[in-house]
């Protein structure tokens, strides 16, 4: 096989994309991954990561304001926002050199450049176009140029870029994406965030309900803390029209049918994003796309066979953690393993605010509207000593049991760490697992993760502390 003959070639090096060609190297394939712009992509150069370094930062400057609250002194506290992104983007350069480790310790090769798929099989890759939106990372070294290659596998994970609205368009300046959100010159005084989603919630909101996605019940307890924080949220509402001033912007929100006109130092746009779709040949080949992704099949398949497509390009939920498994069941489906096809259902999602928001399966609307008999479990942070002892006392667990069966369908939580507490019961859903086993659990002491127990108890008239 020739330097320009793979088996499997990947277009975009984000987490689906790096974590493929590491699973698909693992299985033998000899692997080719095609990037234009930062190994890594988005989720560790522009988002995932960094943006959970710059909360950190926040986090502790909110302990450290607050420090009598558990009997500490800490005077004149104040922040350097040049400081504070420089860290961040020195962990994302940090991560951004350990992807280009992983991928050569693999044997995968890089090949820097513009994709475009010219027929099946078949990879034209072109000189990067500089991205007027993003510094580009330097090329990594012993990496293969433009050129045309082969494979009998082509996996799409291009991910996706912020959704632009007409009147909000973003300038770079006075209306950010989440892009200039991580790089401020300096910190804003004031700021209308625009849209309510995981991106919108983590930088500072205007729907029916924010974090749509969430259980209504989860969303209203973090809008209330979110709310005590000084955040003002509009839900039912619409910005209608922005004016920029010389260093300011004015927005006119609709809202019940009265109109208000805020005046803030800068506007971010966060209303969703939308797949990297163009530009890749698809129309030519005919490969079936829908509102601005790629349709696959359960293992990643598009309708034209050799073509695959993984992560925010083939569909919601737009999470890395989604693209990873999705190309992992890609490539071991390919290799004629026992793969799985990916269930939606059994996907976390997290937004990390303050507080936290973790989530996995059914909301308890979603659970009735399917005509499903449940069994709703409540418990709070506001009865746990460990939370108390961290002097984060304000939450809820929420498990929703399926009544004639006794099957998780789905847990919903809000409060200090729980994007960490999850997993529990993710793993709980995969395994099928029933309240009986759940309560038969043994659950340490003193922890978070006594609520989850709690929580399932309270479900089936035997919660203990409360």
């Amino acid at each position: 096989m020739s330097d320009t003959q793979f088996d499997i070639l990947i277009i975009g090096s984000g987490p689906g994309g790096y974590v493929t060609a590491i699973r698909a190297a693992q299985l033998g394939f000899k692997v080719g991954i095609v990037e234009r712009e930062h190994l890594g992509g988005i989720c560790l150069n522009w988002g995932c990561i960094p943006t959970k370094a710059l909360l950190r930062s926040a986090e502790i400057y909110h302990y450290m304001k607050h420090a009598s609250n558990y009997g500490l002194k800490a005077d004149n506290v104040s922040f350097d926002a040049a400081a504070v992104v420089q860290r961040s983007r020195g962990v994302s350069g940090r991560l951004n050199m350990g992807v280009n480790g992983l991928l050569k310790k693999n044997k995968v090769t890089i090949i820097w450049g513009e994709a475009t798929l010219s027929k099946p099989g078949t990879v034209v890759v072109s000189k990067p176009l500089k991205s007027p939106m993003l510094p580009q990372h330097p090329e990594p070294k012993g990496t293969m140029g433009p050129g045309a290659y082969t494979a009998k596998h082509v996996i799409i994970a291009t991910g996706a870029r912020p959704r632009v609205l007409p009147g909000l368009e973003p300038d770079g300046k006075l209306i950010w994406t989440y892009f200039e959100a991580m790089v401020p010159p300096a910190m804003p005084k004031s700021l209308l965030v625009v849209g309510s989603g995981a991106i919108g919630i983590e930088f500072a909101s205007i729907v029916d309900q924010i974090m749509p996605v969430e259980d209504a019940e989860i969303a209203r307890i973090a809008q209330r803390q979110l709310e005590k924080q000084g955040l003002k949220i509009r839900t039912g509402a619409k910005v209608t029209k922005l004016q920029k001033g010389a260093d300011n912007v004015t927005a006119t929100i609709e809202q019940g049918g009265k109109t208000e006109t805020i005046t803030v130092d800068r506007v971010i746009s966060a209303v969703g994003v939308q797949g990297n779709i163009e530009n890749l040949g698809l129309e030519a080949l005919g490969v079936k796309t829908e509102k601005g992704c790629i349709l696959t099949d359960g293992f990643a398949r598009t309708n034209v066979p050799g073509i695959y497509a993984i992560g925010d390009v083939a569909g919601p939920p737009m999470l890395a953690h989604k693209a990873e498994h999705e190309g992992v069941i890609c490539v071991e489906k390919i290799k004629g393993l026992d793969a799985h096809p990916m269930n939606k259902e059994h996907i976390p999602g997290c937004t990390y605010c303050h507080p936290q928001v973790a989530s996995v399966g059914l909301t308890e609307a979603r659970a009735k509207a399917a005509g499903r008999e449940v069994r709703i479990g409540r418990f709070p942070f506001l009865g746990n000593g460990k939370a108390i002892a961290l002097g984060e006392d304000q939450g809820l667990i929420k498990t929703i049991f399926d009544a004639k069966t006794g099957r998780l369908v789905g847990a919903h939580m809000v409060g200090a760490e729980v994007t960490e507490l999850i997993q529990g019961f993710v793993i709980a859903m995969g395994l099928e697992t029933t309240e009986e086993e759940l309560m038969h659990t043994v659950f340490p002491h003193p922890t978070l993760s006594e609520m989850m127990h709690e929580s399932v108890l309270d479900a089936y008239g035997r919660v203990i502390h409360m």
